[in-house]
């Protein structure tokens, strides 16, 4: 993995886990957040539980990803770590984009973000498995 791929992903990874950081900060009024910044339909209660329902899925693929980087481990544990946590962050963003599909709802700044969850991992797995 090259190095600019590494970066990609330690703030990738970084700015998931400062997100649920605000997002806690923000449940526990200790925070306010302008509306602007919030998703879609962000006073439902439904989808508040669908955001949170996200919250292992996300904070599992940050922590996993930044192990396999940053732990002392061997390659082959490493390695296994960081296809599960690009799997993770695969499966997360295409979670979010179907929902919203499915919702027909579309903010551009929250698609971007979960397309960049799609598409970062995706092109990590391929030069991965694709490897000769």
């Amino acid at each position: 993995m090259n190095v600019a791929t590494r970066q990609f992903l330690t703030i990738t990874e970084v700015g998931m886990l400062t997100y649920w950081i605000l997002a806690t900060l923000v449940a526990l009024k200790i925070i306010d957040v302008p509306p602007d910044y919030m998703y879609s339909d962000y006073q439902n209660p439904l989808i508040v539980i669908w955001n949170w329902s996200f919250f292992p899925i996300d904070v599992l693929f940050a922590v996993t990803g930044l192990a396999s980087r940053f732990v002392s481990m061997s390659a082959q544990k490493a390695e296994t770590l960081s296809v599960v946590s690009l799997s993770l962050m695969f499966c997360a963003g295409l979670m979010a984009i179907s929902f919203w599909m499915m919702q027909q709802t579309f903010d551009p700044f929250w698609w971007a973000i979960n397309l960049w969850l799609i598409i970062l991992p995706g092109f990590v797995l391929i030069g991965k498995f694709t490897q000769t």
